[in-house]
């Protein structure tokens, strides 16, 4: 059984229906003795750093999403739910967040004032590292994108795949050990996005 986390950001609904559509079983759950004993676990989310933490903190999530990462379950971050793994975000004045991927979360600043912020769209995003989840995706493959900030890994180690938008060019999928997490919506990206979602559904965790 794949836990989806409910933490109030939302994005959950479509997780869950791309799951029945790979003939998987997954649960949304706010329930940190569910999460902890799920097999996997996908953390989603749209919204805001600060908003988020605060709701992690109040359903006491932080935890049990440490504890998941660290005995080796499997964990896919989606959009939010990848930002928020990093140590720290620049949204809203600056955000301690929950740091099981080290780095940082900064905005596009692009020098022209014309480039649309956020990035609402498909976008290709370029392998930097092989992974268990891009197996049968090709390099420069188009996802689905919706946002205003991206992580910014301590290491390029945990750069797995990169984007370039707004004169930047940024970490679109990140990884360490059992954890992955994409910035961009593999649930709404398509054919490809299922065949990564399905990937994940079949990983033990190890690359």
């Amino acid at each position: 059984m794949i836990a989806i986390v409910d933490y109030k950001a939302g994005n959950l609904t479509s997780v869950k229906l791309a799951l029945e559509h790979l003939g998987v079983d997954g649960v949304i759950t706010r329930d940190p003795a569910v999460i902890e004993n799920a097999e996997r676990v996908i953390f989603p989310g749209d919204g805001a750093a600060a908003s988020a933490m605060e709701h992690l903190n109040e359903l006491g999530l932080v935890a049990p999403l440490k504890k998941v990462v660290d005995k080796g379950t499997p964990v896919l971050g989606i959009c939010l739910g990848t930002q928020v793994i990093c140590d720290h975000s620049d949204e809203d004045g600056g955000v301690d967040c929950m740091g099981l991927l080290p780095g940082r979360v900064k905005r596009f600043n692009p020098p022209d004032q014309l480039c649309k912020i956020p990035q609402m769209g498909w976008n290709t995003m370029r392998f930097k590292h092989k992974h268990p989840l891009f197996e049968g995706i090709e390099d420069d493959s188009e996802f689905y994108f919706i946002h205003s900030y991206y992580p910014v890994p301590a290491d390029d180690a945990f750069i797995m795949g990169e984007t370039e938008y707004a004169d930047a060019t940024f970490a679109s999928a990140v990884g360490k050990g059992n954890l992955f997490a994409t910035q961009f919506h593999p649930e709404r990206s398509g054919r490809i996005g299922m065949r990564l979602l399905k990937n994940f559904t079949e990983w033990d965790g190890s690359c």
